[in-house]
């Protein structure tokens, strides 16, 4: 593994060429970013935001509405606000340094067993038992794990841990990352290429796809609610969402509740002629999918509450918004 890592590793942003000693952050600011995101998604977005937030040190000194804002679109806002709250511990209890072992890294906000795990071998050489969505196939084929998952994963943890090196863990797990990525995909693997078809258990069935398991999707929920675009003189009125909850504090376009029916106008924001426009928009969350209805109304005057702001039309790209209201102002302008 390691042999075929060393000749076919990527090229990647956040990390060290041979040779080089890895950054601490960069590792730990990827490994986040990349949780259920795809590495064409995040390449740029990663550029951009260790370009304005190069350290521990510049990103606790950030703005909390700047680092959601900068997030958008990349999945749960609650690991940005991790990220945010992390760097702020790492600066005031640890001097700017991350803790070097997974037991320290387990204890700052919003690193959990993968990522700890995933900082103290790549970055620190710590031997660590990494498994990502990657490493999980890879090693579910490798030993032929049929259990499905996610029942399977304690059974696919102890296999990798037999198999991880106690000498360059941090290497042998971005090989692993990189074999899933490239050679033993979710679907039709490239076994002919692959550095451990011999040992494949998996490939011996003649059915490496097969694996790992999964048991059968439930259906999600469906809810509906309304989302309120409320125009004044070139503006739009925005909300600052609730600190805790689903896209906590990022600012958003008004909504209603997101019920089990349809809303209609109820939790419009302000007196206004309110007007449903034709069409909607469609968006699945992990536990329920939700279809919006869209209101649109124009006032001269409205006086913004506490959790409210003005902000021009033109900028709107910039407030940062999630990914549904984003889709729902897309939708709004086009037909305006």
């Amino acid at each position: 593994m390691l042999h075929w890592y060393d000749a076919h590793r990527r090229d990647l942003p956040w990390r060290a060429k041979p040779g080089e000693v890895a950054d601490p952050y960069r590792v730990w600011l990827s490994e986040v970013m990349l949780q259920q995101t795809t590495v064409a998604a995040v390449r740029p977005r990663f550029e951009s935001w260790v370009a304005r937030w190069p350290t521990f040190a510049a990103l606790a000194a950030a703005e909390d509405t700047d680092v959601m804002a900068a997030w958008a679109g990349l999945g749960y806002y609650a690991r940005a606000r991790n990220l945010l709250a992390a760097a702020k511990a790492v600066v005031a209890e640890h001097g700017g340094a991350f803790p070097r072992t997974e037991a320290a890294l387990r204890n700052l906000p919003g690193l959990g067993a993968y990522t700890a795990a995933a900082v103290a071998a790549i970055a620190f050489g710590e031997r660590a038992v990494v498994v990502d969505a990657n490493v999980e196939r890879v090693v579910a084929r490798v030993f032929a794990i049929a259990t499905p998952l996610p029942a399977a994963r304690p059974a696919i943890r102890a296999a990798a841990d037999a198999i991880t090196p106690d000498l360059r863990a941090g290497d042998f797990a971005q090989g692993m990352m990189d074999l899933g990525s490239a050679i033993c995909t979710v679907r039709a693997p490239k076994c002919l290429l692959c550095p451990l078809r011999e040992v494949c258990a998996g490939f011996a069935t003649g059915r490496p796809e097969a694996f790992p398991a999964r048991a059968a999707k439930k259906a999600k929920p469906q809810r509906y609610g309304t989302i309120f675009w409320l125009e004044r003189s070139g503006e739009v009125l925005l909300v600052r969402r609730p600190a805790k909850g689903l896209l906590g504090g990022m600012r958003a376009l008004p909504t209603g509740p997101w019920a089990e029916a349809p809303p209609g106008l109820d939790g419009a924001p302000g007196q206004a002629d309110w007007r449903l426009i034709d069409g909607g928009v469609r968006h699945g969350f992990t536990h329920f999918d939700l279809d919006l209805a869209l209101a649109v109304a124009q006032v001269e005057a409205h006086t913004p509450a506490p959790d409210e702001l003005w902000w021009r039309i033109a900028t709107l790209a910039q407030a940062g918004l999630p990914t549904v209201f984003a889709k729902a102002a897309q939708a709004i302008r086009s037909d305006a």
